[in-house]
Parts: structure tokens; C-alpha cells; sequence
């Protein structure tokens, strides 16, 4: 692979590692936004929060877990116990969605939405993204950080009716309809 420069941008965005930490940045921005908004702000605060999170975690699963579960030494371990996480946070972001932004018990459940996306996130970064570093070349990770801007670029902002996971993904709800649509933009992108 030939690593390229992309013109009019700063170099380090053709890097997957530095995109995805911005994304951690944004999805903490974001969640915080939730926790202080109320009413019709908060719901649009939330479907914001989800429709990145369901970008960011399902272009990880599509595109960083699986070259790091096979290229790195200790990547199956790492890559599981991330999988773990992200399972959870997916069933309390299921039952967020259900119960809805004005229910009586949504400000504590986010909040532990919340510490569990943060200490997800923070493993990554201590953990999964070095790893990257140490079995991918600067070529790898633009590709990689290509393949993220088009889930970026295509994964919808509201859930569009009717789409169903190709990976038998059990949720239901604008998280699903978003992580399928970006699963689909990412394997076009990887030409799979």
C-alpha cells in the first residue's frame, strides 16, 4: 500500500488511530450534552450520541477488531474482552432507547451508560490501539482511516425503516439501523 497525503487536511487525520481518539472525544462531548439537556433538547442530544456511537463502534468492529485479532500477537484476547464491553453498553443503550430520554430512571442509566462507554474507550487506548500501532504500517492505517470516513460519510442520521443486520445483530432501534447501514458503507469501502 502507498500511504497518501490528503490535500487541504492535517496529515494525522489520514491516521485510523487519531480519528478514532477524536471520535472518543466527540462521543464524551456528546454524552455529556445528554446529561445536561432536558425535554425535546435531550432527546435530540441522545439520537445525536447514538448515531456516532453506532458509526464508531460498528466501523471498529468492521474494520479495527478484526486486522488486530489476526495480526497481533495478544490481539484475541484484547479484541475480546472489547467485544465484551461493547455488547453491554449495546444492551443498556437497547433499553435507553425503549424506555425512552423522559423516563424517571434515564439520568442514572445513562450515567452508567456513560462510565461504561468512557472506561471502553480508555482500554482501547491503552490497550487495542497500541497494538495497532505495533502491527500496522502508516499504509494500513490510511486505508483503515478511509474505510472510517466512509461509514462517516454514508451511515444515515436517523434509523431508515426496514434494514436488517447482516451479522444477526440483536438489537432493534436507531442504534441497529445505523450500525447496519455503517457495516455496509465499511465493507463497500474495504470492497468486500
Amino acid at each position: 500500500m502507498t500511504v497518501h497525503t490528503t490535500v487541504g487536511q492535517d496529515p494525522d487525520s489520514n491516521d485510523v488511530v487519531i480519528l478514532l481518539e477524536m471520535q472518543h472525544r466527540e462521543i464524551r462531548r456528546r454524552m455529556d450534552a445528554v446529561l445536561t439537556a432536558t425535554g425535546k433538547a435531550r432527546e435530540k442530544a441522545f439520537r445525536r450520541f447514538v448515531h456516532l456511537l453506532a458509526v464508531h463502534e460498528t466501523a471498529e468492529e468492521e474494520i479495527l477488531h478484526p486486522y488486530v485479532r489476526k495480526a497481533a500477537e495478544k490481539g484475541g484476547p484484547t479484541v475480546a474482552a472489547r467485544l465484551d464491553e461493547e455488547e453491554a453498553a449495546k444492551r443498556t443503550l437497547r433499553e435507553l432507547e425503549d424506555e425512552g430520554c423522559d423516563s424517571e430512571d434515564f439520568p442514572r442509566k445513562f450515567r452508567a451508560l456513560r462510565d461504561d462507554v468512557l472506561a471502553h474507550a480508555e482500554a482501547e487506548e491503552a490497550e487495542e490501539f497500541p497494538l495497532l500501532r505495533s502491527v500496522a504500517d502508516a499504509a494500513r492505517l490510511q486505508y483503515m482511516s478511509k474505510a472510517l470516513r466512509a461509514a462517516e460519510t454514508v451511515a444515515p442520521t436517523r434509523p431508515h425503516p426496514g434494514t436488517g443486520s447482516a451479522a444477526g445483530n440483536l438489537l432493534l432501534g436507531p442504534f441497529a439501523a445505523i450500525a447496519d447501514r455503517t457495516r455496509e458503507a465499511v465493507r463497500m469501502a474495504l470492497g468486500r
